[in-house]
């Protein structure tokens, strides 16, 4: 039998974490170096978004609270989201922007994979649609990894900082908790460890055609899935998405 909060705060972690990527990314809509950079940022922001759209709103469903899924994303508050820190911290540099894409798409995109399986047939539907849109994201992405890390001096010094900042950040995707056990058990998730050797396959590809060294360190800023610690950018970023709802509940175009 499904735990039904475990399965909800699953879907949530999902939902979330295209949330508040699929907005991070949108902050370059009108600011990106080049016009075809512009549109891309943007058409991979509605991606996440409207992948966002479908988990949420099974998590609703689940919930049974009579929740909708734009009530899961503009009506909690920061201690109620469940993204994993990585998709929350700033934009920085296009390069910075760029890295923080990757390391997201790699692991978006193995987990997807897994969830095609899923024993919840509503899951594997979602991960169906979505692997289709994240493997374009992981190629585009790698690409541009790869082309300014071996590139010029700059682009490649820019590179190299952007993945020694975002490093850190990459290890909460992988470390199981009750929730994430409770879902492979279910046969509704995979186990997050078995991820964790192709990701680090193509992560070791993909840097070493960027001329980029992978920093030598196990650390893991943890807390985001979990709701106990977020940054202090996840606040900034509600602020801006959901000031509107907040202003004027229940506005409508």
């Amino acid at each position: 039998m499904t735990d039904r909060a475990a399965y909800f705060e699953f879907l949530c972690r999902m939902g979330d974490n295209t949330l508040v990527l699929g907005h991070r990314v949108s902050e370059w809509c009108g600011h990106a170096p080049i016009l075809e950079e512009d549109i891309a940022l943007a058409n991979t922001a509605l991606d996440l978004i409207g992948q966002t759209q479908m988990w949420l709103g099974l998590a609703g469903e689940v919930e049974g609270e009579n929740r909708s899924a734009d009530d899961l994303a503009m009506l909690r508050d920061a201690w109620d989201f469940r993204n994993c820190l990585l998709t929350e911290q700033p934009n920085g540099d296009f390069g910075q922007t760029m890295m923080r894409q990757f390391l997201f798409d790699v692991w978006h995109l193995a987990i997807l994979r897994g969830l095609e399986q899923s024993s919840e047939p509503r899951v594997a539907e979602i991960a169906a649609k979505a692997v289709k849109e994240v493997q374009y994201h992981v190629e585009r992405s790698g690409d541009t990894v790869i082309s300014l890390g071996d590139g010029t001096l700059e682009s490649h010094r820019r590179m190299q900082d952007a993945l020694n900042l975002l490093w850190p950040y990459v290890g909460e995707m992988f470390v199981p908790d009750a929730v994430d056990a409770a879902m492979a058990e279910a046969g509704i998730a995979p186990e997050l460890t078995s991820l964790r050797a192709a990701f680090d396959a193509h992560m070791g590809d993909v840097m070493a055609q960027a001329t980029l060294t992978i920093p030598d360190s196990d650390f893991a800023h943890k807390g985001g899935k979990s709701g106990r610690q977020h940054s202090e950018h996840l606040g900034h970023i509600l602020t801006q998405m959901q000031w509107l709802q907040r202003a004027y509940p229940g506005a409508n175009w």
